[in-house]
């Protein structure tokens, strides 16, 4: 039985969002706090209703029954709750406050990170939040405002726009003078096999040796530096970094699509669109990236 409580909202959505992750630091990731808040607000949420709501267990945190009741409860109440934020915060003329973009690890960090300081010089109220897990923010909750994305988004509500194709090519350190069929390599994870770049790179490699397996591309842009191996990166990526050369190959790697994408709800935003603007101005400037220190010669 429930008590008769006054919920607090910022309570609810934290279990919402634990509901939907099933990890405290997952949670507190996509809500921009730390886990211990997120617990904090968990378990006073239990106490104002008088009821267990969550088991937390060594490694991940269970629903009670009750727990998943109130998360059903709760799905349209926050859809509800992110119609009203949104509206919110698209309805500010004024070139302040803040915007949340979510992109893919590798992008947000070696190429959007060094970039902002521009975005803050010119409009240093605009405060910039950047998160960059694999998982795909939720623009429909507020989990960002801004998504950059390698794959189109089907969502009601969304604006997306295609800002160019990604040649992915093969890279090295300038002293990798190693004949292609003695390569060694520098991938991605086993559990990163989904990945189309992935996919196609461990379909061709055969049993040739990889020399490293990581879980990200700034991990795999730093040792291919090293001079650890080869590593198949994304053009923005491996023409950005003067350590790197294009190693020539008889294959022909895959394209990837860079989406942006915003609700429609808060596009026309002025600040906002200083940011659209400002992503887009950076993006499509890297579709000819191919510098002279990286050269096939």
């Amino acid at each position: 039985m429930w008590r008769n409580a006054q919920v607090n909202w910022d309570d609810y959505r934290c279990f919402l969002t634990l509901a939907k992750t099933g990890s405290f630091s997952r949670a507190a990731r996509l809500l921009h706090v730390d886990h211990t808040t997120v617990g904090r607000r968990v378990a006073a949420l239990e106490v104002d209703l008088g009821i267990k709501l969550v088991e937390r267990l060594a490694r991940e945190v269970r629903l009670t029954a009750e727990g998943h009741d109130l998360a059903t409860l709760g799905l349209p109440v926050e859809e509800a709750m992110a119609s009203v934020e949104r509206a919110a915060a698209g309805g500010g003329a004024a070139l302040a406050g803040p915007v949340h973009i979510s992109a893919p690890p590798g992008l947000a960090s070696l190429l959007l990170a060094p970039k902002l300081v521009s975005l803050h010089r010119q409009y240093p109220e605009i405060k910039i939040t950047m998160s960059s897990d694999k998982d795909f923010a939720n623009l429909n909750r507020r989990e960002a405002d801004i998504a950059l994305r390698l794959s189109r988004p089907l969502s009601n509500g969304l604006v997306a726009r295609k800002l160019r194709d990604i040649p992915f090519f093969f890279f090295a350190s300038h002293t990798y003078d190693i004949a292609e069929d003695d390569w060694e390599f520098i991938t991605y994870l086993q559990a990163d096999d989904i990945l189309p770049q992935q996919s196609w790179l461990m379909q061709h490699i055969g049993s040739r040796t990889i020399a490293l397996r990581c879980s990200d591309a700034a991990s795999q842009v730093q040792a291919a530096a090293s001079g650890l191996g080869v590593a198949l990166l994304p053009d923005y990526l491996g023409y950005n970094d003067t350590r790197l050369r294009k190693c020539p190959s008889r294959l022909t790697p895959p394209r990837r699509e860079l989406w942006m994408v915003v609700h429609d709800d808060i596009r026309h935003a002025p600040r906002v669109r200083v940011v659209l603007d400002f992503l887009i101005g950076i993006l499509t400037a890297t579709q000819d990236l191919e510098l002279p220190h990286a050269s096939e010669a």
